[in-house]
């Protein structure tokens, strides 16, 4: 079984490559590796493998590994569903938050950011292929919310998040994130620029590269399987 920096490798090897093939600047598509379910140890070697963002979606599992770890310069991303009874502590310990589709959930997370942190980078979380099992905006609902969290001084907006159905093939699976990108070039202005399409994760990765992705979340492809909650 390979290593998790052995795999860490491939997985670069393969954006880096989808970068040279898809005519993307070199370096424009970072890797957020996505440790829910996986044990400290596996964060480590992540980590001595030179990974510093990390993605978790259990709230109570991410905030121990967040303390344990603290001080290694670790950036940590929540992507997982928001239960509102449980903004604060995302509030209080995350730096970015790619899950966002409800206006709810944005006023409470700008109001209970602490005084002394910078602002939490926000994605809005898109449902571009109307699938029923999962959370997401409208195009029309996510224009509406970014305009909204333009007025939240503690939430700074980056850009959407989609996640697609699976699809097999590079064409079928371009399709979902094409559509995404076209809805930020058009909430994109000087004044809101929207730079960050969090999209791809193990299996469609190189699609979601050709279509503009500025950051995969991969998980499976760098940890192997997903574990069983306890």
């Amino acid at each position: 079984m390979n290593s998790i920096a052995t795999a860490l490798g491939q997985v670069r090897d393969r954006i880096q490559a989808a970068e040279r093939c898809f005519e993307r600047h070199p370096g424009s598509v970072q890797l957020l590796a996505v440790s829910k379910t996986r044990p400290i140890a596996d964060i480590l070697e992540a980590v001595a493998a030179g990974q510093w963002q990390f993605g978790e979606s259990y709230l109570q599992e991410a905030l121990d590994k967040i303390r344990q770890l603290q001080g290694k310069g670790l950036k940590w991303h929540y992507i997982g569903r928001i239960q509102s009874n449980k903004t604060r502590p995302i509030a209080e310990h995350f730096d970015w938050v790619h899950s966002i589709d409800k206006a709810k959930q944005a006023r409470r997370l700008n109001e209970q950011r602490p005084d002394g942190l910078p602002p939490i980078n926000v994605c809005l979380q898109v449902k571009i292929d109307r699938e029923e099992s999962k959370s997401g905006l409208s195009p029309d609902q996510a224009a509406q919310l970014a305009m909204e969290i333009c007025h939240m001084p503690r939430l700074r907006l980056r850009g959407l998040m989609t996640l697609p159905a699976p699809a097999e093939g590079l064409e079928a699976q371009r399709r979902p994130f094409h559509a995404l990108q076209l809805l930020q070039q058009r909430l994109s202005t000087p004044q809101l620029p929207l730079d960050t399409l969090s999209m791809g994760m193990s299996a469609d990765l190189e699609a979601a590269i050709a279509e503009g992705s500025t950051l995969v979340r991969v998980g499976t492809a760098i940890f192997g399987p997903r574990r069983p909650m306890a």
